[in-house]
């Protein structure tokens, strides 16, 4: 996700559509997942002009609470941006583990890549994140190590993750996010974003509908507004 120069610098989605991250388990895990959404957001902009995508992960979580993974999507944004990369990897370790009764802390990095991208500055990202848990809500911090997704002059930018996951029984689940971009040196850029997703778990099967808003007039594609209000719908198998 970048800055097309202006026309794009594309950042993404709800809790329940975003990257992600590994959990600490009872014993050493490896599991897999694959999905497909009508629209990639991250961070409430949509990283395929608003266009399907299919998704891909792998985690690997040992009991001690660390883990690491790596995740994959096709993406249109770094095309439309002049470059020339149509997938996004990401790649990520961290550690995760109670600090207190209830309270759980997980801290980590986060290697966002695009595969020959020949953007410059390079849309390559490198995140460090911590996020507190209590209940069924999680503060989530992230703050780049490098410049964020192609904007120039951009280290040290920010992300405010508040959201929840509440759970309503016979597998549905909702989940309220609300989130804050700040682009260091580029407060054009600097948005917020919504949303609220219903989920429905059936067995290894994740089906989710999702509303997702950016309230940001900054980011656009080929005339499309990509932080537009809008409702992503998705299906994700873990294994």
């Amino acid at each position: 996700m970048a800055n097309s120069t202006l026309t794009l610098g594309a950042l993404a989605l709800s809790a329940a559509l975003l990257a992600p991250v590994g959990t600490a388990a009872a014993a050493d895990t490896l599991s897999f997942n694959a999905s497909v959404v009508s629209d990639y957001r991250y961070r409430g902009i949509s990283q395929t002009r608003l266009k399907p995508a299919v998704q891909g992960g792998v985690d690997y979580a040992l009991d001690s609470g660390f883990y690491v993974g790596a995740w994959g999507s096709t993406i249109k944004w770094i095309k439309d941006a002049g470059g020339d990369a149509g997938a996004e990897f990401d790649l990520y370790g961290g550690y995760k583990t109670e600090i207190a009764s209830g309270l759980t802390l997980d801290v980590g990095l986060l290697q966002y890549v695009y595969p020959s991208n020949k953007l410059n500055p390079s849309a390559n990202t490198l995140e460090g994140y911590g996020a507190l848990s209590y209940g069924p809500a999680t503060l989530k911090i992230s703050r780049s190590f490098s410049n964020l997704f192609g904007f120039g002059d951009s280290k040290g930018s920010m992300y405010y993750d508040l959201s929840a996951t509440f759970d309503l029984g016979s597998g549905f689940s909702v989940t309220p996010h609300i989130g804050r971009q700040t682009v260091k040196n580029g407060s054009a850029y600097s948005y917020t974003d919504a949303s609220v997703t219903l989920n429905k778990t059936i067995d290894a099967l994740t089906l989710s509908i999702g509303a997702v808003d950016a309230k940001t007039g900054a980011y656009f594609a080929k005339g499309k507004d990509l932080g537009k209000r809008g409702v992503v719908l998705s299906a994700k198998y873990t294994f």
